[in-house]
Parts: structure tokens; C-alpha cells; sequence
């Protein structure tokens, strides 16, 4: 999440691909085709079914894909806003659960587990990178060919109205909004996506600048092997 939401200038979202023995435990982002702005972000509803079809024949259940929403937050606040809620309650209320979470700059985050059944309960919850499980190497080329084939600029939303009707999709929609004086927000995530590889210690020529220059030039090391 930290490289897509340091290569555009918009929010993105997705949803979180869980372990089958623990469902709190992400083990893949899955990007689906979406337009937005710095503000909201609205999920193409064929690019979500798409989606949910391919897991359910990958073997997955509906609980390891279809409850955790992630999105970013372009500025530093991750509180979400009145639209997140209402996307959240719109989106997900008719789960059994449900985990909205939000990454914004300076390492800032926001997540919350919501249960649906009885009673009903939110729980504000803290985030860690576990790095005890197996996890595939970085695979910058790939994850660069899925933003540029899903994530799309919104340039008129007077000329593209939002769909607000309910389908597999929904629209989901957030906005970077002021921090709230009740709520803090967690920041034990990197700043960066630079940062998280380590490349502020010297050892690698960084890529520099990613919304404006993304494409100029490659993480090299010492050795000149690209990373």
C-alpha cells in the first residue's frame, strides 16, 4: 500500500486478501478498476464482480476477501471522514463483520473492526506488519502495470455522476478531512515506500519523487543490479 499510495496523487482503494486461518491477517492488496481524485474514490462495480468471482474460484470464502477495506488517505490525516462512514455503513452493514482501514502520509493510520450481529461493537484496532509469515519479494513492475491498468484520475465529476445505488460494487467513496479533536491515529507505519525498503541509509540510489517521476529512472544498488 505504502508504493501505491505514494505513486499518484489520489486516494485508492482496494480490498484485502485474508489468510484462511486468520482472517486479520492480510496477505494480499487486490487493486480493482477505479476513478478518483484526492478526495473520493469510486470502484468501477464489473471490475469488483470480476474480482469476486475469480477469488471464489480460486477456493477463497467471501470472509477472506469481501471484509476488509483498505484505502489511502493522500494528506496526513487517516481519520475517516463523513463519507467513509457512510460508505462503511452502506458497503459493509449487511456483513457479519467488517474492517475499514486507512493509510495516509507520514506513516499515519486508522483501522476499525466493526461486528454487525448482535449487540453490534466497533473496535478501534492497532496495526502491525508481521513479518514472521512468508511474504513474496518486492515486484515493483507488477504492482506499477496494476495501478496504471486500475487507478484512474477522475477529471470532471460534473460529467461523471457517482453511482450511489447498491450493487456487488457500491461506490466507495472518502475525503481526507481534518483530524478529529477525540480521535489519534496510529503512526508506526513508514513514511515512505523509500523508507520501508531502507534506502535512507546510503546503501541504494532511491527513485525519487514518484508522482511526478515515476517512470525516469530505476532503484539501482552499488553493484548496478536493479532491486
Amino acid at each position: 500500500m505504502l508504493f501505491l499510495r505514494d505513486y499518484g496523487e489520489t486516494e485508492v482503494g482496494g480490498f484485502g486478501i485474508a489468510s484462511e486461518d486468520d482472517l486479520l491477517l492480510i496477505e494480499d492488496f487486490q487493486l480493482v478498476r477505479q476513478t478518483g481524485t484526492w478526495a473520493h474514490v469510486a470502484f468501477d462495480d464489473e471490475s469488483v464482480a470480476d474480482f469476486f468471482d475469480e477469488q471464489v474460484d480460486e477456493g477463497r470464502k467471501p470472509e477472506q476477501f469481501a471484509r476488509i477495506w483498505l484505502h489511502t488517505h493522500p494528506g496526513v490525516c487517516p481519520n475517516p471522514s463523513a463519507i467513509d462512514e457512510e460508505t462503511f455503513e452502506r458497503v459493509f452493514g449487511m456483513s457479519d463483520w467488517a474492517v475499514m482501514f486507512i493509510l495516509a502520509q507520514e506513516g499515519n493510520s486508522y483501522a476499525r473492526l466493526r461486528f454487525n450481529t448482535g449487540p453490534g461493537a466497533d473496535l478501534r484496532m492497532h496495526v502491525d506488519i508481521d513479518y514472521s509469515n512468508p511474504f513474496p519479494a518486492c515486484a515493483e513492475p507488477q504492482w506499477e502495470e496494476e495501478y496504471l491498468n486500475n487507478v484512474h484520475p477522475e477529471v470532471s465529476r460534473s460529467k461523471r455522476p457517482l453511482n450511489r445505488k447498491r450493487s456487488p460494487a457500491h461506490i466507495i467513496e472518502s475525503a481526507d478531512n481534518e483530524p478529529a479533536d477525540d480521535i489519534e491515529w496510529e503512526t508506526d507505519w513508514p513514511e515512505s515506500w523509500l523508507e520501508y525498503c531502507g534506502f535512507e541509509d546510503g546503501s541504494l540510489v532511491a527513485r525519487t519523487n514518484w508522482s511526478n517521476e515515476r517512470n525516469d529512472q530505476l532503484t539501482q544498488s552499488k553493484t548496478g543490479e536493479v532491486f
